[in-house]
Protein backbone atom coordinates (compact mmCIF):
# COMPACT_ATOMS: atom_id res chain seq x y z
CA UNK A 1 0.00 0.00 0.00
CA UNK A 2 1.32 3.71 -0.96
CA UNK A 3 1.90 5.56 2.05
CA UNK A 4 2.41 9.37 1.55
CA UNK A 5 3.66 11.44 4.31
CA UNK A 6 4.48 14.85 2.11
CA UNK A 7 2.59 14.78 -1.58
CA UNK A 8 4.23 15.77 -4.83
CA UNK A 9 2.37 16.84 -8.34
CA UNK A 10 4.00 13.89 -10.03
CA UNK A 11 3.75 16.24 -13.27
CA UNK A 12 6.25 18.57 -12.18
CA UNK A 13 8.73 15.73 -11.55
CA UNK A 14 11.83 15.32 -14.30
CA UNK A 15 14.45 13.65 -13.10
CA UNK A 16 14.38 10.50 -10.68
CA UNK A 17 17.35 9.07 -9.45
CA UNK A 18 17.41 5.42 -8.15
CA UNK A 19 19.42 4.11 -6.01
CA UNK A 20 20.33 0.36 -7.11
CA UNK A 21 21.08 -2.48 -4.54
CA UNK A 22 17.67 -3.34 -2.83
CA UNK A 23 15.96 -0.72 -4.72
CA UNK A 24 16.69 -2.13 -8.36
CA UNK A 25 18.36 -4.96 -7.92
CA UNK A 26 18.02 -8.04 -5.59
CA UNK A 27 21.70 -8.54 -5.21
CA UNK A 28 21.92 -9.85 -1.59
CA UNK A 29 23.21 -13.74 -2.03
CA UNK A 30 25.99 -12.52 -4.13
CA UNK A 31 27.11 -9.59 -1.39
CA UNK A 32 26.72 -11.88 1.39
CA UNK A 33 28.62 -14.67 -0.29
CA UNK A 34 31.50 -11.89 -1.01
CA UNK A 35 31.44 -10.90 2.36
CA UNK A 36 31.75 -14.40 4.20
CA UNK A 37 34.40 -15.04 1.55
CA UNK A 38 36.77 -12.14 3.05
CA UNK A 39 35.72 -13.12 6.57
CA UNK A 40 37.10 -16.88 5.53
CA UNK A 41 40.08 -15.27 3.69
CA UNK A 42 41.33 -13.54 7.02
CA UNK A 43 40.04 -15.77 9.32
CA UNK A 44 37.00 -14.62 10.89
CA UNK A 45 34.14 -16.43 11.30
CA UNK A 46 30.61 -16.11 8.63
CA UNK A 47 27.65 -14.13 9.55
CA UNK A 48 24.47 -14.66 8.80
CA UNK A 49 22.71 -13.41 5.69
CA UNK A 50 20.25 -11.27 7.27
CA UNK A 51 23.27 -9.21 9.43
CA UNK A 52 25.23 -8.76 6.25
CA UNK A 53 22.35 -7.74 4.17
CA UNK A 54 21.81 -5.03 6.99
CA UNK A 55 24.54 -3.14 6.70
CA UNK A 56 24.59 -2.62 3.12
CA UNK A 57 23.53 0.60 2.17
CA UNK A 58 26.46 3.02 2.53
CA UNK A 59 29.49 1.86 0.20
CA UNK A 60 31.97 -1.45 0.59
CA UNK A 61 34.44 0.04 2.97
CA UNK A 62 31.59 0.44 5.42
CA UNK A 63 30.38 -2.94 4.78
CA UNK A 64 33.39 -4.61 5.64
CA UNK A 65 34.12 -1.89 8.85
CA UNK A 66 30.47 -3.36 10.10
CA UNK A 67 31.01 -7.26 9.10
CA UNK A 68 34.68 -6.91 11.00
CA UNK A 69 32.73 -5.60 13.93
CA UNK A 70 32.60 -1.91 13.57
CA UNK A 71 34.79 1.35 14.18
CA UNK A 72 37.34 0.00 16.44
CA UNK A 73 38.79 -2.54 14.26
CA UNK A 74 42.36 -2.25 12.99
CA UNK A 75 42.45 -0.06 9.75
CA UNK A 76 44.68 -2.77 8.19
CA UNK A 77 42.79 -5.25 8.67
CA UNK A 78 39.68 -3.35 6.87
CA UNK A 79 41.52 -2.67 4.23
CA UNK A 80 42.65 -6.53 3.79
CA UNK A 81 38.91 -7.41 3.68
CA UNK A 82 38.23 -5.18 2.05
CA UNK A 83 40.41 -5.89 -1.07
CA UNK A 84 39.75 -9.17 -0.65
CA UNK A 85 35.75 -8.43 -0.39
CA UNK A 86 35.88 -6.35 -4.05
CA UNK A 87 38.14 -8.73 -5.54
CA UNK A 88 35.61 -11.77 -5.40
CA UNK A 89 32.89 -9.71 -5.88
CA UNK A 90 34.04 -8.69 -8.76
CA UNK A 91 34.37 -12.14 -10.50
CA UNK A 92 30.80 -13.24 -8.67
CA UNK A 93 28.65 -10.22 -8.76
CA UNK A 94 25.88 -11.66 -10.97
CA UNK A 95 26.23 -15.20 -9.92
CA UNK A 96 22.70 -14.81 -8.00
CA UNK A 97 22.08 -11.06 -8.62
CA UNK A 98 18.73 -10.58 -10.69
CA UNK A 99 15.88 -7.56 -11.16
CA UNK A 100 13.12 -7.30 -8.92
CA UNK A 101 10.32 -8.56 -10.55
CA UNK A 102 8.08 -5.48 -11.82
CA UNK A 103 11.15 -3.18 -11.76
CA UNK A 104 11.61 -3.26 -15.82
CA UNK A 105 7.73 -2.51 -16.47
CA UNK A 106 8.13 0.19 -13.45
CA UNK A 107 10.75 1.88 -14.83
CA UNK A 108 9.33 2.11 -18.43
CA UNK A 109 6.28 3.49 -16.72
CA UNK A 110 8.06 5.82 -14.81
CA UNK A 111 9.87 7.16 -17.79
CA UNK A 112 7.16 8.08 -19.49
CA UNK A 113 5.27 11.22 -19.00
CA UNK A 114 2.41 11.90 -17.06
CA UNK A 115 -0.41 11.40 -19.18
CA UNK A 116 -3.96 13.21 -18.94
CA UNK A 117 -7.03 12.37 -20.22
CA UNK A 118 -8.95 14.64 -22.67
CA UNK A 119 -12.97 14.61 -22.78
CA UNK A 120 -12.92 12.70 -25.60
CA UNK A 121 -11.39 9.81 -23.51
CA UNK A 122 -8.33 10.02 -25.29
CA UNK A 123 -4.94 9.71 -23.67
CA UNK A 124 -2.13 12.79 -24.45
CA UNK A 125 1.10 13.00 -23.35
CA UNK A 126 2.37 15.88 -21.18
CA UNK A 127 5.77 16.80 -21.95
CA UNK A 128 9.00 14.82 -22.46
CA UNK A 129 10.33 11.64 -21.41
CA UNK A 130 11.99 11.69 -17.63
CA UNK A 131 15.49 11.35 -17.03
CA UNK A 132 16.25 8.64 -15.18
CA UNK A 133 19.71 7.85 -13.30
CA UNK A 134 21.21 5.36 -10.87
CA UNK A 135 23.30 6.66 -7.60
CA UNK A 136 24.93 4.03 -5.84
CA UNK A 137 27.38 3.65 -2.67
CA UNK A 138 28.46 0.27 -4.61
CA UNK A 139 31.82 1.43 -6.34
CA UNK A 140 31.06 2.15 -10.26
CA UNK A 141 32.66 0.08 -12.23
CA UNK A 142 30.88 -2.91 -10.87
CA UNK A 143 27.46 -0.62 -10.87
CA UNK A 144 27.54 0.10 -14.28
CA UNK A 145 28.31 -3.94 -15.46
CA UNK A 146 25.81 -4.81 -13.61
CA UNK A 147 22.92 -2.56 -15.14
CA UNK A 148 24.27 -3.33 -18.29
CA UNK A 149 24.20 -6.95 -17.56
CA UNK A 150 20.81 -6.74 -16.33
CA UNK A 151 19.06 -5.21 -19.56
CA UNK A 152 18.58 -2.10 -17.04
CA UNK A 153 20.96 0.47 -19.43
CA UNK A 154 18.10 1.65 -21.78
CA UNK A 155 16.42 3.33 -18.74
CA UNK A 156 19.40 5.77 -17.17
CA UNK A 157 21.11 8.60 -18.52
CA UNK A 158 24.08 8.46 -16.17
CA UNK A 159 24.94 5.72 -13.64
CA UNK A 160 27.41 6.91 -10.60
CA UNK A 161 28.64 4.72 -7.83
CA UNK A 162 30.17 5.38 -4.49
CA UNK A 163 33.93 6.56 -5.85
CA UNK A 164 32.44 8.77 -8.38
CA UNK A 165 32.82 11.58 -6.23
CA UNK A 166 34.59 12.38 -3.23
CA UNK A 167 32.01 11.93 -1.14
CA UNK A 168 28.98 9.10 -0.85
CA UNK A 169 25.49 9.08 -0.26
CA UNK A 170 23.67 10.39 1.94
CA UNK A 171 26.49 13.22 1.15
CA UNK A 172 24.17 15.38 -1.68
CA UNK A 173 27.40 15.63 -3.74
CA UNK A 174 26.49 13.04 -6.56
CA UNK A 175 22.27 14.14 -6.52
CA UNK A 176 23.68 18.04 -7.01
CA UNK A 177 25.83 16.71 -10.04
CA UNK A 178 23.09 15.21 -11.59
CA UNK A 179 20.80 17.90 -11.11
CA UNK A 180 23.66 20.36 -12.52
CA UNK A 181 23.79 18.03 -15.37
CA UNK A 182 20.88 18.14 -16.28
CA UNK A 183 19.07 21.16 -15.88
CA UNK A 184 16.64 20.22 -13.42
CA UNK A 185 15.71 22.14 -10.02
CA UNK A 186 15.34 20.19 -6.92
CA UNK A 187 11.65 20.37 -6.23
CA UNK A 188 11.21 18.55 -9.88
CA UNK A 189 13.35 15.52 -8.99
CA UNK A 190 13.11 12.96 -6.47
CA UNK A 191 14.96 10.03 -5.24
CA UNK A 192 14.33 6.25 -4.49
CA UNK A 193 15.83 3.63 -2.68
CA UNK A 194 15.45 1.00 0.56
CA UNK A 195 17.30 3.12 3.14
CA UNK A 196 17.66 5.88 5.42
CA UNK A 197 20.69 6.68 3.27
CA UNK A 198 18.88 7.36 -0.17
CA UNK A 199 16.04 9.65 2.51
CA UNK A 200 18.85 11.74 4.07
CA UNK A 201 20.33 11.90 0.51
CA UNK A 202 17.00 13.22 -1.10
CA UNK A 203 16.47 15.58 2.41
CA UNK A 204 20.27 17.25 1.96
CA UNK A 205 19.61 18.08 -1.95
CA UNK A 206 16.66 19.14 -1.38
CA UNK A 207 14.84 15.94 -3.13
CA UNK A 208 11.33 14.40 -2.97
CA UNK A 209 12.25 10.86 -1.54
CA UNK A 210 10.21 7.87 -1.83
CA UNK A 211 11.06 4.76 -0.19
CA UNK A 212 10.44 0.92 -1.15
CA UNK A 213 9.62 -1.72 1.69
CA UNK A 214 10.67 -4.75 -0.61
CA UNK A 215 14.52 -3.93 -0.28
CA UNK A 216 17.24 -4.87 2.30
CA UNK A 217 16.87 -2.05 4.72
CA UNK A 218 13.04 -1.12 5.43
CA UNK A 219 13.18 -1.16 8.87
CA UNK A 220 15.83 2.07 8.25
CA UNK A 221 12.68 4.30 6.87
CA UNK A 222 10.74 3.78 10.07
CA UNK A 223 13.59 6.39 11.87
CA UNK A 224 13.77 8.54 8.70
CA UNK A 225 10.55 8.20 6.84
CA UNK A 226 10.86 9.63 3.01
CA UNK A 227 7.96 11.46 1.62
CA UNK A 228 6.27 8.53 -0.11
CA UNK A 229 6.31 4.69 1.05
CA UNK A 230 5.57 1.57 -1.45
CA UNK A 231 5.56 -1.71 -1.03
CA UNK A 232 5.93 -2.91 -4.67
CA UNK A 233 7.37 -1.79 -8.03
CA UNK A 234 3.33 -1.62 -9.10
CA UNK A 235 2.99 1.11 -6.83
CA UNK A 236 6.44 2.53 -7.20
CA UNK A 237 5.15 3.27 -10.71
CA UNK A 238 1.60 4.81 -9.09
CA UNK A 239 3.53 7.26 -7.83
CA UNK A 240 4.42 8.81 -11.09
CA UNK A 241 1.56 8.00 -13.32
CA UNK A 242 -0.57 10.42 -11.20
CA UNK A 243 -2.99 7.66 -10.81
CA UNK A 244 -2.17 6.25 -7.16
CA UNK A 245 -5.82 5.26 -6.26
CA UNK A 246 -6.09 4.67 -2.54
CA UNK A 247 -3.63 5.54 -0.30
CA UNK A 248 -3.40 5.70 3.48
CA UNK A 249 -1.62 8.72 4.81
CA UNK A 250 -0.04 9.32 7.85
CA UNK A 251 0.99 13.53 9.08
CA UNK A 252 4.62 13.93 9.72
Amino acid sequence: MICTRRAFDSRTIKLVIFDLDGTLIDSRLDLVHSVNAALRHIGRPELPDDVIASYVGDGAPILMQRALGGEAVAEKLVKTGLEFFLSYYREHKLDHTKVYPGISEALAAIQMPVSFEKRSGERHVNGALRTLAVLSNKPVNPSRAIVEALGLKRFFAEVYGGNSFATKKPDPEGACKLLDEHGVSPEQAAIVGDSHTDVETGRNAGLWTVGVTYGFAPHTLEAEPPDVLVDSPHELAAVFSGERGERRSSQP
